[in-house]
């Protein structure tokens, strides 16, 4: 079965980040990272990023189309972009929103998302493994 993952502004440029906050791996490792994991779980992920809200808006088109089960990190957009949700709410397949911090241990500003309400579910604050609890879990839903 095939799940898009989908990753939001900055997450391409993990090599320049603050480690303490995103580990150490960069955006090639951790999507190999991803890979390898769905594999694992006979799930085919297609990993993808962006900065375009533009950009994120069609795949969740596609994928709503598709009837694709999503896993997103929406990055900064998670607290603002109510373009995403509308387009993230015309799926009626499983939809997880991970992060690799854990917002709430952050900036006020971080606290709110705008995903959470119309997700599955959320997994943050566990690393790269946030996407590999969400694969798990995504693969629960589907059985």
């Amino acid at each position: 079965m095939k799940v898009l993952v989908l990753n939001g502004p900055n997450l391409g440029r993990l090599d320049l980040r603050d480690s303490s906050l995103y580990g150490d791996l960069d955006f090639a490792g951790l999507k190999k990272f991803i890979e390898d994991q769905g594999s694992s779980l006979d799930l085919e992920a297609d990993v993808r990023q962006s900065d375009s809200e533009v950009e994120i808006i069609t795949w969740l088109h596609e994928a709503a189309e598709g009837k694709i089960p999503v896993i997103i990190n929406p990055a900064a957009f998670t607290h603002y972009s109510y373009a995403i949700r509308d387009a993230a709410e015309m799926l009626t397949v499983p939809l997880i929103e991970v992060h690799i911090s854990n917002p709430l241990r952050r900036e006020e500003f971080r606290h709110t998302s705008v995903i959470s309400g119309i997700a599955s579910g959320t997994i943050a604050g566990f690393g790269p493994d946030s996407y590999r609890l969400a694969l798990i879990a995504l693969k629960g839903m589907l059985k």
